[in-house]
């Protein structure tokens, strides 16, 4: 008995977490022929269904207990799983935070009728016994007794018993830290009672990388965890995914200190000579003051303070991020580094400086400035979208979500001394309403973005919710309506919530859309469009680049061609005379996961019949499909279209080196190797540029 109410202990303060409503939420593209096969692995569980029925011989043990003892912010962890009864269908779910700490008191129980809390004395110390009924506990349709969790607000110890003797009474004696619960909201009238509202972050199968244990009931699992501001537990169920029963829950850890500065995130800053540093950390500027301390290496470094955001579950939209996949973002912080010098390397760390005068560090990073505006030096530039996350420790929560996005991380990373901005397209972890994944995410391309500027695109997982003020009425955020993304990746754009800006870096200007807000003739964003193409300073930037999320111009991609489109409706009617008028060289697009390379097109004709090198006058746009940065990829239609000039149904990204003001070189690059597959250059001189073709110049007067 004893051993059970260990168990219970630890399930009620480690495992609070599991009760949680699946929102039941389809998610996927916009288009009715759309194949949907990449449904967030998280959603897949039926958590809300999960009964609880310890078992008192089972067992889960997590080693070690304190992790990032040498300031890691990751690290691996053996879990022992020993359990008398196994079946294929067993599981192991990581679930975090472990202990909640929110001030109220309180126990978990579970029986088929009415508790009872017997208190061991009152907030006064006075020591009197008394009791408290809570209301009727829910029972499952199966009849087993629902492990629903009930936050009991008491003072002082004491325990819960049934008093229908219908069930066990659980003496601990001690007082539990409880969970905050869901909002009424979301599930009173379908359940008429609060619910735990936090997801698992990942999971395995408990037969993984063993195929005895099915019959021995023993193994051990190797996770890999990152610092996510709280501590973990380990918990082992019956039942499969559909009907998840309790079995075991693990020791808690943590690492050693959870509130750390993790995953730097650079961005270029509104001016070319600033640069933008975003990190996570537990810390709240009541507690710690952030700021970032850099210079150039053999010089005085300066420190430089940084802004702190956060945002809550009322920020989101709908469930899961609601509900479900709710789970604490810490807090953002953003500092401004200015006054740089161009194409200078620059030293950093993070910092929060304690109340009692101490400081915490993260390790240092290095970054390189950005050129000069027109300065003509060797720049190097990477584009793709659609990425997602997967696990390094072998997760089957992704089985085949996002196959392909470690392999694009690991390619970038080894070539980052040939990298100097990279463009994500939108779309970027998936996370569809689970909030924990957006921590996984930077934690993975944190290689990348601690050492080059990562600039980003909404795409539609990011933003797109009904009645939100998206363009588009699908439910793909799964109900983070962009706040996420808005608050965890600066921009450079006027308002974040609007997610279209600019970006200058050396001979490049880049004109960033937002396709998923309206983006049609004299609306906001199409009028900042034209003004982004007609800023362009062409003897300076020679190279214009426009990009947005979904395929505004052409795509060979299966369900377009089901539509008769081959395009996102309405795109190229109302934005292709831009891109004629101001003569843009590239254009780039995700939401589509392959790869595929237009020719300078202009009005559904090929203006050129060159494929490998072009030279002279800008008569048309280059189109660019990018949407294989790692998620599921999509097929074609069957029909080549006369403009389609290369497709690859691959994982892979595209660099851009700009060797001067009149040489550029396009290389499309597959994930796997790192090795080229695609690739053109353009030669020519400011003179091309000014040259008009059709519809790119206003008309001219022969007075003189």
């Amino acid at each position: 008995m004893a051993l059970l109410h260990y168990y219970y202990y630890l399930f009620s303060v480690a495992a609070a977490s599991l009760f949680i409503i699946n929102s039941d939420v389809v998610l996927g593209h916009t288009h009715p022929h759309h194949v949907n096969i990449g449904e967030q692995p998280l959603a897949k569980i039926a958590i809300h269904k999960a009964t609880l029925l310890l078992h008192e011989k089972a067992s889960v043990k997590a080693s070690p207990t304190v992790l990032g003892l040498k300031g890691e912010d990751t690290d691996w962890v053996s879990v022992d799983i020993d359990y008398p009864e196994p079946a294929d269908d067993d599981w192991l779910a990581v679930f975090s935070p472990a202990n909640f700490k929110d001030g109220r008191k309180g126990v978990t129980a579970a029986c088929s009728g009415d508790l009872r809390w017997v208190s061991r004395g009152d907030e006064f110390g006075q020591g009197k016994r008394r009791e408290a009924t809570t209301k009727r506990v829910a029972v499952t349709e199966e009849g087993m007794t629902a492990a629903i969790l009930w936050s009991v607000m008491v003072a002082g110890e004491g325990f819960f018993i049934c008093v229908d003797g219908g069930g066990r009474s659980y003496d601990d004696g001690k007082t539990v830290l409880c969970s905050a619960i869901c909002p009424a909201e979301e599930y009173e009238s379908k359940y008429n009672v609060p619910y735990i509202c936090t997801a698992p972050i990942k999971y395995k199968l408990a037969n993984d990388s063993s195929s005895d244990y099915t019959k021995t009931g023993k193994n051990t699992l190797k996770f890999s965890l990152i610092n996510q501001r709280s501590d973990f537990a380990f918990a082992l169920f019956a039942g499969g995914f559909d009907k998840p029963i309790l079995k075991a829950v693990s020791n808690s850890i943590t690492f050693a200190n959870p509130k750390a500065p993790v995953f730097p995130r650079l961005a270029l800053g509104k001016s070319w000579d600033t640069m933008t540093v975003t990190w996570t950390s537990g810390y709240d500027i009541s507690e710690a003051v952030p700021f970032v301390q850099w210079g150039k290496k053999g010089e005085k470094f300066i420190k430089s303070p940084a802004g702190t955001l956060t945002f809550s579950r009322n920020d989101m939209c709908g469930a899961p991020a609601r509900s479900a996949g709710w789970r604490d973002p810490g807090f953002i912080h953003t500092s401004f580094l200015k006054e740089l010098w161009p194409n200078t390397v620059y030293y950093y760390r993070l910092g929060h400086l304690l109340s009692d005068g101490t400081t915490v560090w993260s390790k240092y990073n290095k970054f390189k400035s950005s050129p000069y505006p027109g300065q003509n030096s060797l720049q190097q530039v990477i584009v793709f979208g659609d990425m997602g996350k997967a696990e390094r420790d072998g997760s089957n929560e992704y089985a085949n979500y996002q196959p392909g996005c470690l392999n694009t991380t690991d390619t970038l990373a080894k070539d980052l001394d040939n990298i100097d901005i990279i463009f994500h397209i939108g779309d970027m972890p998936y996370a569809n309403g689970y909030i924990s994944q957006w921590d996984q995410f930077t934690a993975q391309v944190a290689p990348l973005t601690a050492n080059v500027p990562y600039m980003v695109a909404s795409g539609n997982h990011e933003r797109d919710w009904p009645n939100s003020g998206s363009f588009y009425d699908t439910t793909d955020s799964g109900g983070e309506c962009g706040v996420p993304a808005e608050t965890m990746y600066y921009v450079p754009a006027e308002n974040r919530a609007k997610y279209w800006y600019s970006a200058d870096y050396g001979m490049f200007h880049f004109c960033i859309a937002d396709s998923e807000h309206d983006w049609r003739e004299g609306t906001e964003q199409y009028k900042f469009i034209e003004k982004c193409l007609a800023s362009a300073d062409r003897q300076k930037q020679p190279w214009l680049i426009f990009a947005s999320h979904r395929v505004l111009s052409y795509s060979s991609n299966y369900w377009l061609g089901q539509e008769g489109s081959f395009e996102e409706p309405m795109g190229r009617a109302n934005l292709e005379k831009l891109w004629q008028k101001y003569r843009v060289d590239i254009g780039f697009f995700g939401h589509v996961h392959n790869y595929e390379r237009i020719c300078p097109i202009y009005q559904n004709q090929c203006v050129n019949d060159e494929k490998h090198h072009y030279s002279g006058m800008v008569n048309g746009t280059i189109h660019a499909i990018v949407g294989g940065g790692g998620s599921h990829l999509s097929d074609y239609s069957s029909m080549i279209p006369d403009w389609s000039l290369f497709r690859d149904r691959d994982y892979g990204f595209v660099k851009l080196t700009a060797f001067n003001h009149s040489s550029l070189l396009y290389e499309y690059k597959r994930s796997s190797d790192g090795e080229v597959y695609d690739s053109f250059t353009i030669s020519r001189d400011y003179r091309d540029v000014l040259g008009c073709v059709h519809d790119s110049c206003a008309k001219t007067t022969l007075a003189e």
